[in-house]
């Protein structure tokens, strides 16, 4: 399947398309350089123009920072993420299967990815974060008994473990790469 008509399907017709995807057993570095690095170097060029050129005190440095986090921020997280999700499955009946976990959170993050695409306008950017988070959570809702067969009982802990998982990853490579980065092209981050 190409990757236009995943992205097509699992935001218009989730349910059907996890089914699909649990067929399927694509290795993880493919889903990576297939799937998610397209849509995340999609992100981080909307990031690019948003913060280098369209944003009032942006500059093409600044908008090359911001997009270099984003691409590297979101590579990671979800690499983790999918980590951290197939270790924690035998602690919700769930079954143990790393490609299993990667789709999961691959797949689940489209609605993110594309929400991504609103920083080109950065005024706006966050609506596009808030409601691919949203619909993130949702999709993740519907797959975690399809790809990890959770059993329904277990199901919204699972859900609400992994989302948190999700934040504290999210959030700490987020907070490293912003130091890295910022230090190479700044000079050091001093915080009070």
């Amino acid at each position: 399947m190409n990757i236009v008509d995943r992205v097509k399907n699992i935001l218009m017709k989730p349910k059907e398309e996890w089914q699909v995807i649990n067929t399927e057993t694509t290795p993880t570095p493919t889903l990576i350089t297939t799937y998610l690095l397209p849509l995340a170097v999609l992100a981080a060029i909307a990031s690019f123009i948003g913060y280098g050129f369209v944003y009032g005190a942006g500059s093409v440095k600044f908008g090359l920072i911001y997009a270099l986090i984003a691409l590297v921020q979101i590579v990671l997280a979800v690499y983790i993420n999918a980590f951290v999700t197939d270790a924690l499955a035998p602690s919700f009946a769930s079954e143990k299967n790393m490609i299993k976990s990667a789709q999961l959170v691959v797949y689940a993050a489209t609605p993110g990815y594309i929400g991504s695409l609103f920083n080109i306008i950065p005024a706006i950017g966050w609506l596009g974060s808030l409601a691919g988070g949203i619909y993130s959570i949702y999709l993740l809702y519907l797959g975690i008994p399809v790809l990890k067969k959770t059993p329904e009982d277990k199901v919204p802990i699972y859900l609400i473990v992994i989302i948190l998982v999700l934040i504290v990853i999210y959030w700490l490579i987020s907070y490293i790469i912003l130091r890295i980065f910022w230090s190479t092209l700044y000079g050091p981050v001093v915080l009070y």
